[in-house]
């Protein structure tokens, strides 16, 4: 599967973003799929997943924040980013989990700041 991310850029505290994650190719083997975002000098973390029933899951740090979705007849999943703050600024990957393997976009920059 091939992904690609857009949407990234500058925020101001508090403002919002979307994110975009485009798939393509064997968008049948999906299983589940989500992000990821790695700040300088941290470790990559999980910031939101989306199963195949939908059920979605989120870390601490970003519930009642972030959002993700998906459009089926797109073949693209969201990540809605609401409130940030600077602890959020990151690269963001996608990721999706197929039957053979994890696919990972480029990652779309995040920044925070006033």
């Amino acid at each position: 599967v091939q992904l690609a991310e857009s949407g990234g850029g500058l925020v101001q505290p508090g403002g919002s973003l979307r994110l975009s994650c485009a798939a393509s190719g064997s968008i049948s083997s999906i299983r589940s799929m989500g992000w990821h975002r790695q700040a300088p000098g941290k470790e990559r973390e999980l910031v939101a997943v989306i199963l195949s029933s939908g059920s979605t899951r989120y870390p601490n740090s970003v519930k009642g924040r972030f959002t993700i979705s998906r459009d089926n007849a797109k073949n693209t999943m969201y990540l809605q980013m609401n409130s940030l703050n600077p602890e959020d600024p990151a690269v963001y990957y996608c990721y999706a989990v197929t039957d053979i393997a994890t696919d990972w976009g480029q990652g779309t920059q995040v920044t925070v700041s006033s």
